[in-house]
This record gives structure tokens, sequence and C-alpha cells, in this order.
């Protein structure tokens, strides 16, 4: 059962790089389709980090209140409808307003899969358990820009989201197999109570802290996805298929990075792998932007990609662990405002990186450098001080 709880979860709690990774590669091809400039194609990807985020404020409290599974089922359903009017829809408003729609249903298994691994887990486990879900979600940035890319080369951009259907599906029977793990007695009363949880939850510097982390970070991300596409395809001339086995092993990064974040829990603290998850990509992300100014070639930027995007696998599980383990009954919502604000600059950052054009990547660099940089101020100004006296004691 272990087993099928883990595989579950981290399907689940990957539906965010299922959505965009797998279509990554066919970000120029859907540019020239449309016949629209590479920040409006960007704003496709806006649209699904926005709905993303506005769907985990609606889905966290409502697993809260009414359980794990009933949210989740209904999520995985809207996130197949929703698909199917991506792959139909013959202009940019209203793919744009699919693609919303996809993000915020798909949001359903990114804070509900957290919310049940909190159910079941605490303390060590938790931190493994989660460290084994970054694992599995790590796959998906490997295989799903490399299914991606040859879905390219035998169909349009279209056929991507046609294989998103075939996962929502997938994904909808899975959740009817589901046992709950959120006891009636365990639940919140009133859908209201839930709801006003958040502002509670605000007021926790602690809780701000890890959302403040996560939002800066992930904003560096999401320009990362953004930018990439544009970057190797546009500046360094690879093809989508090359490209996409660029991202992929990039993804394999993040992989074997949570395989030992999985080991070390519980031998390390938590604290100390949030900080060190911190410090090392915005070295990397100096060195990042570094190159573009000096359009360094494209052997300098790959390592330099890795280093930088790497310890995100680290850092979620930390931060979500050390979170998360001060919640209880309220995980759902805490989990919620999380990811919210994980997607909610990376979002609206994503067209940004198209400001200056499709032929340099100096904006990316730039928002990477800063996006860490407020990571690690926000990291020693409201969660590094909860923790110096632990660091006494041992």
């Amino acid at each position: 059962m272990r087993l099928y709880l883990t595989v579950f979860l981290g399907v689940m709690s990957a539906m965010a790089p299922l959505a965009t990774d797998m279509y990554l590669p066919a970000l120029p091809v859907l540019q020239a389709d449309f016949g629209v400039s590479a920040s409006v194609a960007q704003l496709t990807l806006t649209m699904t980090m926005l709905g993303m985020a506005a769907g985990q404020m609606l889905m966290g409290p409502l697993s809260d209140r009414y359980g794990r599974k009933r949210p989740l089922l209904l999520g995985m359903l809207g996130f197949t409808a929703a698909a199917v009017g991506c792959a139909a829809a013959e202009s940019v408003p209203l793919f744009l307003a699919f693609r919303f729609l996809m993000g915020f249903a798909g949001a359903s298994g990114i804070v509900i899969s957290r919310a049940i691994a909190r159910d079941v887990c605490k303390g060590p486990e938790l931190t493994r358990f989660f460290a084994i879900l970054m694992m599995v979600n790590g796959l998906a940035p490997v295989i799903a820009p490399v299914i991606g890319g040859q879905i390219l080369l035998f169909s349009s951009w279209r056929g991507v989201f046609v294989l998103l259907i075939a996962v929502g599906l997938v994904q909808a029977g899975a959740t009817l197999v589901y046992r709950e793990t959120l006891a009636p007695e365990q639940r919140i009363d009133g859908l209201a109570a839930s709801f006003r949880k958040f502002p509670e939850l605000l007021r926790d510097r602690y809780i701000v802290g890890h959302c403040l982390v996560q939002c800066f970070v992930f904003g560096a991300f999401f320009a990362y996805l953004a930018g990439s596409s544009f970057l190797f395809q546009n500046i360094y001339h690879v093809s989508p298929q090359t490209y996409s086995y660029i991202f992929g092993g990039i993804g394999t990064g993040l992989l074997v990075v949570g395989m030992v974040s999985a080991r070390l829990a519980g031998r390390v603290p938590d604290i100390s792998l949030l900080r060190w998850s911190l410090t090392i990509p915005l070295a990397g992300a100096v060195l990042l932007l570094a190159g573009f100014l000096a359009a360094a070639p494209i052997w300098y930027t790959i390592p330099v990609l890795l280093v930088t995007i790497v310890p995100l696998s680290v850092m979620g599980t930390a931060s979500f662990s050390l979170a998360l383990s001060r919640q209880g009954r309220n995980a759902g919502s805490a989990s919620a405002l999380i990811g919210c604000a994980q997607m909610i600059l990376g979002g609206v950052m994503m067209p940004v990186v198209g400001i200056a054009g499709d032929q340099t990547a100096v904006p990316m660099g730039i928002i990477m450098c800063t996006g860490y940089l407020l990571a690690n101020v926000a990291f020693y100004h409201f969660i590094a001080p909860e923790h110096r006296g632990e660091r006494k004691r041992r």
C-alpha cells in the first residue's frame, strides 16, 4: 500500500511539471503557429501557474473540510476537461483560458498530495517521504520534455495535450482506488473555518518565511522554465529534440539530488539542508548571468544551469517538512498557502523573461539572480532565527 501511495502521490505532485515541461519544446512551434511574440507564448505558461496558485488556495481548505479524496477526484476530472479544451483551441485567448483552468484543476494534485503525506507521516519519516515524492516528482522534468519533443516529430503541439488528457484520466482512476487518509473527526468544522486559517497562518512568521523562500526560489525556477527553450533553440540553435535531452538531463540532476536528500533525512538537520540549498543556487545564478553577459558557449551554460537548478529538490523537501511538521489539521491550508506562493511570482515573471526578445537570455539571468538573493534574505530573516536555539543544543 505504501508503494502505491508513493507513486500515486508522486504523480499527483508532478501535475505542475507535467502540465508545463511536456509542453516546453513546443513553445517556439506554438509561437509560430499562432503568430505571436515570445512573451505571449510564455504567457501561456503564466496562465497555468496563476491557475495553480488560485486552485491551491481553494483545494487546500476544501481537503481540510471534506477530506482528501473528493476534491482530488474533482480536480483530476477538471484537469482532463481543460486539456481537451487546450487541444481543440483555435485562438490564443481561448487557449489561455483553458491553460488557466488546467492549472486551477491540476492544483488539487499538488496541494492535496502534500497534505496526504502529512496525514500518514511525522518527523524524520515525513522528511523522507517528502524526499521520495521529490524523487518521483523529479522524473517528470526528465521524461516530460523528452516525450514532448518526440511528439513533435509526428504531431503538432496539440498532440502534447492529447497525452495530458490520458494522464488526467489515469489519475482520476487512481483517485477512485485511493483510501481516504483524513478521518471525519480530524476535519475542520465548516468551510468558512478552513478559509479563516489563512489569516492565522499569515501571522506566523515562520510560515511566512517558508512562503517567501519558496516564492522567490520558484520565481527563479519558472524564469528558467520559460526561457530555457528560447535559450537553447534560438540562441544556441539546437533542435527541439536536443533541447528536450538537455532539459531532461538537468531534470535527472533534480532526481539524483532528491535521492541524496532522502538518504540524508534524519541524519542531517532539515535546516542545514535548506540553508545550503539556497546558498549554492545563488552562486550558480551569479555565474549564469555573467555567462549570458559574456555570450558564453553552451558547454559553459549547461553545467552552470545544473548547479543552479538541481538544489531545488533539497529546498522543496526541507522547506515543506519544516513548515508542515508544525501543522496538524491545518496541513491542507498551510500546504495551499506555500504552494500558492510557489506559483504566483513564477507566473508573473514568465512573460518578463521574453521582454527583450527571444535572442537574449539576460532578463532570465537577472530574474534568477534576484530570486535566489531574496530567498536567502527571507531565510535568514524569518526562518533561521527560529532554529538558533537548536544549534546551541546540538
